[in-house]
C-alpha cells in the first residue's frame, strides 16, 4: 500500500511538474529581430534612392522596439533630417504603420488626429515598417526630401533592395 502511495505522489508530483514546464515555455516569446549589417544596409540604400533624385536625406532604422540600429545622413543634408528620420522610423516601428498612411488616417479621421499628441510621434510620410514574413522587426524612416512621399519612396525602394534577405 505504501508503495503504492508512493507510486501515486510521483506521478502527481510528475504531472504537476509538466504542467509548470508547459507554463513556463509559453511565458517565453522567441522574436525575429534585425542585425547589425541589415540595418546599415538598409540606411544606406534608402540615402542611395534618395540621391539618386537629388535628395540629401538621413535614414534611420530602428529594431521591433524603436531602438535606433543604423544612421546614414547623405552630404549635405539638412541637420533637422536626422531628427525626423528618427521619429518617423520610430513611430513606424511603434504603430507597425507606414507613417504616410497614418497622417493621411489622422487628416481624415478626427479621433486619428489626436495622434499627434502622443509623445515621439511625427505623422510624417517617410516611415515604413521592415517585415520579415508578416512580423514587423523594425522600421526605416527618411527625412530631407522635397516631401514626405518622396522620402516614403526612397524607404520603400531600399527595403525592395533588400527583401531577400528578410
Amino acid at each position: 500500500m505504501q508503495s503504492t502511495l508512493r507510486l501515486g505522489a510521483i506521478a502527481v508530483l510528475l504531472a504537476a511538474s509538466a504542467a509548470h514546464a508547459q507554463t513556463s515555455a509559453s511565458a517565453v516569446r522567441t522574436e525575429k529581430n534585425m542585425s547589425l549589417a541589415l540595418a546599415n544596409q538598409i540606411a544606406a540604400e534608402a540615402v542611395a534612392a534618395c540621391a539618386t533624385n537629388g535628395y540629401n536625406v538621413a535614414a534611420t532604422v530602428v529594431d521591433r522596439a524603436g531602438t535606433v540600429r543604423a544612421v546614414q545622413r547623405a552630404d549635405n543634408a539638412g541637420p533637422h533630417t536626422l531628427a525626423s528620420s528618427e521619429r518617423k522610423a520610430w513611430t513606424s516601428a511603434s504603430a507597425k504603420s507606414p507613417t504616410q498612411a497614418m497622417m493621411e488616417g489622422a487628416q481624415k479621421n478626427p479621433g486619428a488626429a489626436n495622434l499627434v499628441y502622443l509623445p515621439g510621434f511625427l505623422l510624417l510620410g517617410g516611415g515604413v515598417p521592415v517585415k520579415s514574413g508578416n512580423e514587423v522587426i523594425g522600421a526605416v524612416g527618411v527625412g530631407g526630401a522635397p516631401g514626405g512621399h518622396l522620402d516614403e519612396q526612397c524607404a520603400n525602394a531600399a527595403l525592395e533592395k533588400v527583401k531577400g534577405l528578410l
